[in-house]
């Protein structure tokens, strides 16, 4: 199977990786091309998206945001270099609206489309445990089962931009619980017990979450090297709450944790990992956690 890969970021690059070590065949495609130099004895690097597109059987989206999918795939009108049949999956996070555009695009193209935006990290895509939640038809989502299985674990969640829907609902619960882990760590410190005992006694208790495993190690460790960057998190909270305005809805949790979000950007941390959040804290409490 051809697959044209398109975005070879932070996460895009190991997820190429596992999809050349699951043995399919591809074409790479980057804004940046000195990041497909890795690749150059393993893939056909190409010059444009279009170029990319126009043999692939299936072609995956990896970008940072929908403005970037919107004008790198379907402003530029490189989808219509798609072979008809081929199979578009957008795996980048993206307002759940604008995959469903995407969709009504493709088809009248005479392509199949499906969003699978995912959770895990680099970790995740490194391991390729990353968790896919996917939206479009079933029946395409059950035929993309070979390329799901090479990068982690798909549910199929329900029609064109369920899997956005999904991807926000997580959004919300990781944000939220970095700034309560952050919160709850701080404040045990400040009043004198030791953070580390702390988070090593939450871990065997009702509190327990993978946020407090492993970003809660990385508050202890003041390791903010990226996984998903705070920039990124911070554009999924603020479509979580469009979102949440469309239907109109208040989610008063999501809105304080964008603030926070907010805030931390201000100050120049963008780039932090959104475990980072930690640091506006420290910042707005003039402390730190570890003295």
């Amino acid at each position: 199977m051809k697959i044209a890969f398109v975005g070879i970021g932070l996460m895009g690059q190991p997820m190429t990786q596992n999809l050349i070590d699951a043995g399919f065949d591809l074409a790479l495609w980057n804004r940046t091309a000195d990041k497909l130099a890795a690749f150059a004895d393993h893939a056909t690097r190409c010059q444009s998206v279009a170029e990319a597109a126009a043999s692939a059987e299936v072609l995956i989206t990896m970008l940072e945001n929908g403005e970037v999918v919107d004008e790198v795939l379907f402003q530029s009108q490189a989808f219509k270099q798609l072979p008809a049949g081929s199979l578009v999956i957008d795996m980048s996070s993206i307002p759940p609206k604008t995959a469903r555009k995407h969709a009504l695009l493709c088809e009248a193209q005479g392509l199949r489309y499906l969003d699978a935006p995912v959770s895990g990290g680099t970790v995740g895509a490194k391991q390729a445990n990353l968790s896919i939640m996917v939206g479009g038809e079933a029946t395409v989502f059950e035929g993309a089962q070979a390329v799901f299985s090479a990068l982690g674990n798909a549910t199929y969640i329900g029609p064109a931009g369920s899997g956005q829907l999904a991807k926000l609902a997580n959004q919300a619960i990781v944000g939220i619980t970095i700034g309560a882990v952050s919160e709850a760590l701080l404040l045990a410190a400040e009043g004198g017990a030791n953070p580390v005992a702390v988070r090593e006694a939450l871990l065997g208790g009702f509190a327990n979450s993978r946020i407090l495993e492993l970003h809660g190690q990385r508050m202890l460790d003041s390791n903010f090297t990226p996984g998903a960057t705070s920039r990124v998190q911070l554009k999924d909270l603020r479509t979580i709450l469009n979102e949440a305005n469309e239907h109109n809805l208040t989610l008063p949790l999501s809105q304080r944790t964008y603030e926070s979000y907010l805030g931390m950007i201000a100050n120049g941390h963008e780039g932090l990992d959104h475990s980072g959040l930690l640091v506006e804290l420290e910042h707005l409490n003039n402390t730190r956690l570890i003295k």
